[in-house]
């Protein structure tokens, strides 16, 4: 059984990374006792700062309702009374030039309505994960982007944007991936403007861990290396 306690531990301090990443678990049912959430927040992705303070929950889709694109990407329905907000949504961000309707099939979704999603601190976790979300400065998440090629994981090169949510069903789907975020994400995470998401699988997590030791020596070794020579060749 994986020690998801030990791993993070060991990403945290392998990354210098002082936000604890974040398990989520797409699943039928809730495991038993785990405590359902209660109360309600602006975005699905508003979980995801809940998880990282330390709490284990559940929810279930109606607790996504308030964010219409987060539903589009979990592949949640609005129920009838609702059903036109994502188009208001889509609307108003159009109307802004943020976004044009025909990006709209090119935004990524789980593949089915998942019955609860699982948040909780990676150490914490309940359940193996499907995906688990880290956030911090990117020379530091790019660490693990690094450690899953060594680890013949092939993630995708491309840099995700908006939405953020968009970001795990891609990871689930393709594999680790990097994704600059989006505003609506820093305003309900408070994640800075100077750090980004990396995304990795669950199934990949055990393999991407024992690189990172590997990846952060080399790339220490290669800080001075590269130090060195600039040091040495540079005249302006």
């Amino acid at each position: 059984m994986i020690d998801y306690r030990v791993i993070e531990q060991r990403l945290v301090e392998g990354l210098y990374i002082s936000r604890r990443p974040v398990a989520v678990t797409f699943a039928d049912a809730a495991p038993a006792g785990t405590p359902r959430f209660l109360g309600t927040v602006p975005s699905g992705c508003s979980f995801w700062r809940i998880a990282a303070s330390g709490r284990t929950f559940s929810t279930v889709p109606s607790d996504h309702y308030n964010c219409a694109i987060g539903s589009y990407t979990h592949n949640i329905s609005l129920p009838g009374e609702r059903a036109g907000e994502l188009t208001q949504m889509l609307t108003f961000m159009t109307g802004l030039g943020y976004i044009r309707m025909e990006e709209l099939p090119g935004i990524r979704r789980l593949r089915k309505t998942p019955g609860v999603v699982i948040f909780a601190p990676l150490g914490d976790t309940p359940v193996a994960p499907d995906v688990v979300v880290f956030a911090g400065l990117p020379g530091r998440v790019m660490l693990l982007q690094e450690a899953a090629i060594r680890a013949g994981l092939m993630p995708q090169a491309s840099l995700l944007g908006r939405p953020s949510c968009m970001a795990l069903p891609v990871a689930l789907a393709q594999g680790t991936v990097a994704s600059t975020g989006c505003i609506g994400n820093r305003v309900y995470t408070d994640v800075g403007e100077d750090e980004l998401y990396v995304v990795v699988p669950g199934r990949d997590l055990l393999k991407v861990s024992d690189e990172v030791e590997t990846i952060v020596a080399a790339n220490t070794r290669l800080f001075e290396y590269h130090r060195e020579r600039r040091q040495a060749l540079a005249t302006e």
